[in-house]
Parts: structure tokens; sequence; C-alpha cells
């Protein structure tokens, strides 16, 4: 835990917060500015500092958990959908410097909108980029 990460002391339950899940690696809340109704943080309690950080077994838990807030959200909020959101480094809009997971519920005309324009791309770049990022891969 890091001394002076408002996510860790959330996280570890020294500042209160809506909890809807908490487990012994993870704490979920809401946001306290939320995009939509039910927006959720999934905190884990060891501090990352983001997806660089993370060990593998604390990424593939994430998700189990992830999986398992969002079902809950479904069937109790009544959302059609959700975006799965998570920022690394200020660039990507990573403001809170502690490895957390977004989840959004999404409902019919909540006027939020997806956070990247698509692109076209050539096959011949598609598999360059690909090749040097498996040549990287451990």
């Amino acid at each position: 835990m890091e001394q002076d990460c408002i996510f860790c002391k959330i996280a570890n339950g020294e500042i209160s917060s809506s909890t809807v899940y908490e487990d012994e690696m993870f704490r979920v809340i809401l946001d306290l500015s939320p995009a939509t109704k039910g927006h959720a943080l999934v905190l884990p309690k060891k501090h990352f500092r983001n997806i660089f950080d993370i060990d593998e077994n604390t990424a593939s838990r994430l998700f189990v958990v992830a999986a398992k807030v969002a079902s809950a959200m479904k069937k109790s909020l009544g959302c059609t959908g959700l975006n799965i959101v998570q920022n690394n480094e200020e660039i990507a809009g990573q403001t809170v410097f502690h490895f957390h997971l977004h989840i959004i519920p999404r409902y019919k005309d909540d006027g939020q909108v997806i956070g990247w324009k698509p692109g076209e791309a050539d096959s011949e770049k598609l598999k360059e980029i690909a090749a040097c990022i498996h040549e990287a891969m451990d």
C-alpha cells in the first residue's frame, strides 16, 4: 500500500466508499463522478500504478470480479450494455495513478459516447505492427 494513494486508502477501507463488492484482493466502489447510473471502479487492494505494473494473478482475477459485477449490474439496474474502460498514464486519461477498471453501465439515450474515433488501416501496416508487438512479447 502506498501511503499517499487515495485509492489504496479506499480499497483497504481507510476511507469510506459505496462498496458493491469486496474480497481479499479487490474492492469495487461506485464512482463519485459517474458517467451513468451504477458506474463502478474495481480497485485492487495492492498498489499498482497501472497495467504495466500489475502482476498476472491480479490481472486474471480482475476480470472474474468484473464479470460478476457486470452481471449483477445488468440484473439489478436494467442496463442493456456496458463499457469496461481502463486508462494508463496521463496521455490516455489516467488521473489517479493506482490501477483501476471502470465498469460503466449503458442505457438507451444515456448521452454517453464511445471514447475514440475509429480510423482506417492498411493491411501491410497491420502485419508490420503485429510482428513488432509479437517480437516484444516475453
